[in-house]
């Protein structure tokens, strides 16, 4: 008589949606359960944490086994892994890795980033010092054993997105030199959500744009014949995705509040643009930066009808109350241009970095 011998591996497999459709609609959590035992499950208290540049915030994240109170089985030991999620799915970013009493950062978040612990099933990340570029969606994987389980957090900053072009005019960066650009004004490019969010905020702009995922995109609150059609509906118009290297558009970016002064410099006379970044210096400051009048203006509701250069060669100035003269119809940064820097005068905008 034959025997025969089968090693059976039961599992159980489902998908949960996200609640949240706006980002994360093609996203699951998918569960796998080994064996029998209870079921490990992790979740996120809230899944958008809001916060700013400068300041401090902690990523909701706490597991658990399911039908119990316990934290863990004891026989294995937790491993808790945070990623920080790109617009490409397949990718993701290292932050912060903890297993037992080992602990290891990554990148720009060495020294920023610790786990809470307020309990034995606490997972949460505190990040510290919130940089521009730590916006995005977050990952938290607990393992243990054959079990793992992840949950997604997403920190959004509060900020203002901008439309931006250089010296050379419309269209005229690929994407490369687009995050570049953008990161010269004191901003980052920004991503789709940062752009719709903007647009229902009011944001209309009729020259297409580079985003973060590497999509060119215009939003338009008021559809005219000039952009799109006039016959159409507000939106964020999508270009599509375009070859990063050879195609040239503007760009939108993303910046937040400032650990600063920002402000017009009273001078007895009209400068020149070399004349204004000495006179930003000897006042103890630097010339300021298209990011900075769009953050004092958005976020501080800064209001000057003086037009004044700014570091990339432009001049602009920050209505946040319209009126007669300036700019009576809304509220917005004004555009004067990239004047002559060595004959035309202007004012100038200076920023003073607090230590």
């Amino acid at each position: 008589m034959k025997s025969l011998l089968f090693l059976v591996l039961t599992s159980i497999c489902w998908a949960e949606p996200h609640s949240d459709n706006s980002s994360l609609e093609h996203e699951r959590i998918v569960h796998i359960q080994a064996g029998n035992g209870p079921r490990l499950l992790v979740v996120a208290e809230q899944a958008k944490i809001f916060s700013h540049r400068g300041g401090n915030v902690t990523l909701p994240c706490k597991f658990y086994h399911e039908h119990t109170s316990t934290a863990g089985s004891g026989t294995h030991k937790i491993r808790i892994k945070w990623t920080k999620l790109t617009s490409d799915y397949l990718k993701e970013v290292d932050v912060f890795v903890a297993m037992g009493q080992h602990r290891k950062s990554y990148g720009n978040y060495q020294g920023r980033v610790l786990l809470r612990e307020s309990s034995e099933n606490d997972a949460s990340l505190i990040i510290t010092n919130i940089i521009l570029e730590d916006y995005g969606r977050y990952k938290c994987e607990v393992i243990e054993g054959l079990e793992d389980d992840t949950a997604v957090v997403a920190l959004n900053l509060e900020g203002v997105v901008f439309p931006y072009s250089p010296r050379l005019g419309r269209y005229n960066l690929n994407f490369h030199e687009a995050q570049l650009a953008c990161l010269d004004q004191d901003s980052i490019i920004a991503s789709f959500d940062q752009l719709y969010d903007a647009w229902r905020s009011g944001l209309d702009w009729c020259n297409a744009g580079w985003l973060s995922d590497g999509s060119v995109q215009y939003p338009i609150t008021k559809p005219r014949e000039a952009c799109g059609g006039k016959n159409t509906v507000p939106g964020v118009r999508n270009y599509g995705f375009w070859d990063k290297d050879k195609s040239r558009y503007d760009v939108f970016c993303f910046t937040s509040n400032f650990n600063g002064r920002f402000y017009y410099l009273i001078h007895p006379t009209k400068l020149t643009y070399d004349e204004a970044v000495q006179a930003c210096l000897k006042d103890g400051a630097q010339i300021a930066k298209v990011g900075q009048i769009f953050a004092a203006w958005k976020l501080l509701g800064y209001d000057r009808c003086d037009a004044g250069w700014l570091a990339d060669g432009s001049v602009r100035y920050p209505i946040s109350r319209p009126r007669k003269r300036c700019s009576p119809n809304e509220a917005a940064v004004r555009f004067v241009g990239f004047p002559d820097k060595k004959h035309k005068l202007y004012g100038v905008y200076c920023f003073r970095a607090y230590n």
